[in-house]
């Protein structure tokens, strides 16, 4: 499967911004779906995940009542409602997707910037 995601930008502090991860190549359903990010100078991080029929959701404690994640299986596509946004949570972001069996997310988009000004 192949994964583009899209949505990022520049946006103050407490702003909103909702990044999308369109899928293409395989049946989207068949993966569960996260999404990542790497801050400059730190590693990538986990952000949120969810089942492929959109059941499971998980978060990072950090991003825990601010952050939604949802997927629309009809429409190829994954979501990730940002919301309360703060400086710290500028970082590419990186939608992923893994067959359910499989440990590892083993399917990367390519990023898109989210910048956070204070």
């Amino acid at each position: 499967v192949q994964l583009q995601a899209s949505g990022g930008g520049l946006v103050q502090a407490g702003g909103s911004l909702r990044l999308s991860c369109t899928a293409s190549g395989r049946t989207f359903s068949n993966y569960d779906m996260g999404w990542f990010r790497q801050a400059p100078g730190k590693e990538r991080e986990f952000v949120a995940s969810v089942r492929r029929y959109g059941g499971s959701k998980y978060y990072a404690d950090s991003v825990k009542g601010r952050f939604t994640i949802s997927r629309d299986n009809a429409a190829n596509t994954g979501y990730l409602q940002m919301n309360s946004l703060k400086p710290e949570d500028t970082a590419v972001y990186y939608c992923a997707a893994k067959v359910a069996t499989h440990l590892e997310y083993d399917h990367w988009g390519q990023g898109t910037l989210v910048t956070v000004s204070s």
